[in-house]
């Protein structure tokens, strides 16, 4: 007899294990807002890629970078911490999207939550990021290719389709043209001349990666591939970060940079409203990086920072003469800095950007926000 019962409790307690586990189960899948998350942009979103261009001087695997990362350990994030992908990726129930140079195992279950392409340096026109400096918008778009067809031919052609057109497909790029641009004093065009170069670059990037042409010669694109949900981010406040600041004996920002960031933002975001024009089943959000900055700039006690000149890591004035090495000087107090060296923010800066795309109101996003866009039903 208990023998008996005791056979029956066990039953009864695997059972309850079975019910939790399932339920535990279903709780990650509904905290899952989306199947994967691809990434494509510059060293904003870059999570390692370019640890691995061996030509490459655009790195930050070595410290001080990734001081506030877990076991303090720079990983090639531009950043003392996380970056907006590893907070995006987060806030949709992901686990980070891995550097796709990283991965050695090329198979459709590795590809699954998605891949990140991004590379610092690189830049929306061919002329930024050369020379093996960093992984060119286009060739991450080709290496894309390779993902869809590695998943291609484990997962059908219904399956990845299906699949695509539930993920979220990011794009972070054309700082690096604006910067290159007013830092090399280029007397060969016009500003208005580089931000219109710049919007046809980005017109023909998108369509590569969103319709059927193929003007780059990267082969089939993401549009005809099943994807359907795109994030595009504006420049930020190029003109405001130290080392530009450097150009002024005042250390303030930059205007005519700022003024030509913003006529490139309103421009691109012209275009994506035409792109969805074309193409009738493609959702969108266009995230204004520019005013979001601007705003922690002009009001920083509000979004809880106290130095908005200076980068935390660094050498000479505003830590912005040398950038952030080993032998570099940095703040003890991260979470009070905007800037974390040179040009990229903070993980607490980046923790606002993600914040304010994901949630944010129609003022920094448009013509929807992250959660809206990846909640958006066919």
């Amino acid at each position: 007899m208990e023998g008996r019962r005791a056979s029956v409790a066990k039953e009864s307690t695997m059972f309850f294990l079975v019910i939790c586990l399932f339920g535990w189960s279903l709780e990650l899948s509904e905290a899952q807002m989306t199947p994967a998350l691809f990434v494509f942009g510059d060293s904003q979103v870059d999570v390692g890629n370019n640890n691995h261009l061996l030509l490459s001087i655009a790195k930050a695997n070595f410290a001080h970078n990734g001081i506030d990362f877990p076991y303090q350990k720079p990983t090639g994030r531009f950043s003392n911490g996380k970056n907006a992908a590893d907070f995006l990726a987060e806030k949709l129930g992901l686990p980070t999207s891995p550097a796709y140079l990283s991965m050695s195992i090329q198979t459709h279950a590795s590809y699954m939550n998605g891949v990140n392409f991004a590379s610092g340096g690189a830049g929306i026109l061919n002329s930024t990021g050369y020379n093996g400096k960093s992984i060119r918008l286009p060739e991450q778009i080709h290496f894309f290719l390779k993902v869809h067809q590695v998943m291609l031919q484990e997962m059908g052609s219904n399956g990845v389709e299906k699949h695509f057109s539930k993920s979220l497909f990011v794009i972070v790029t054309g700082s690096n043209d604006i910067l290159d641009y007013f830092e090399s004093e280029d007397e060969t065009m016009s500003p208005q001349e580089l931000v219109n170069l710049m919007i046809n670059y980005m017109k023909l990037h998108i369509k590569v990666v969103l319709s059927n042409l193929k003007p780059l010669e990267v082969g089939s694109e993401l549009y005809e591939l099943g994807a359907r949900k795109i994030f595009v981010a504006g420049v930020g406040a190029v003109g405001c970060v130290p080392r530009i600041r450097l150009r002024s004996q005042t250390h303030e920002c930059d205007e005519e940079v700022n003024s030509w960031t913003v006529k490139y933002n309103e421009q691109l975001k012209a275009a994506l409203m035409e792109l969805r024009s074309e193409l009738q089943d493609l959702k969108y959000s266009f995230f204004d990086l520019y005013a979001i900055m601007q705003n922690v700039i002009r009001n920083p006690s509000a979004y809880g920072f106290k130095e908005v000149k200076a980068a935390c890591c660094g050498i000479g004035v505003l830590r912005a003469k040398i950038p952030c090495l080993p032998i570099s000087l940095y703040c003890p107090n991260r979470k009070d800095h905007v800037f974390w060296d040179l040009y990229h923010p903070t993980e607490a800066m980046a923790h606002i950007v993600a914040d304010t795309f994901f949630d944010g109101p129609s003022e920094y996003c448009v013509p929807m926000n992250v959660r809206q866009l990846v909640s958006a039903h066919g």
